[in-house]
């Protein structure tokens, strides 16, 4: 998706909830809140009541986890 600024377009992050994010991890919601508190998904943006992560983010967590694998070898 993206959005039309006066300077040109923009790629929308999109925002996700737990229970979103939670999968892309292969991990259920309780695990992913747990990641939360011991720093390995980063905290979430708070929007009033709402926790959302940025999609980047969650993937930036799949990357790190990768780049930790190769070098562990």
């Amino acid at each position: 998706m993206t959005i039309n600024t006066s300077k040109g377009s923009a790629q929308v992050d999109p925002l996700l909830k737990d229970r979103e994010a939670a999968p892309l991890l292969s991990i259920s919601v309780p695990t992913f809140w747990r990641r939360v508190a011991d720093g390995t998904v980063p905290k979430p943006l708070k929007l009033g009541n709402l926790s959302r992560w940025p999609q980047s983010e969650i993937l930036e967590v799949i990357e790190r986890a990768k780049a930790a694998r190769s070098d562990a070898t």
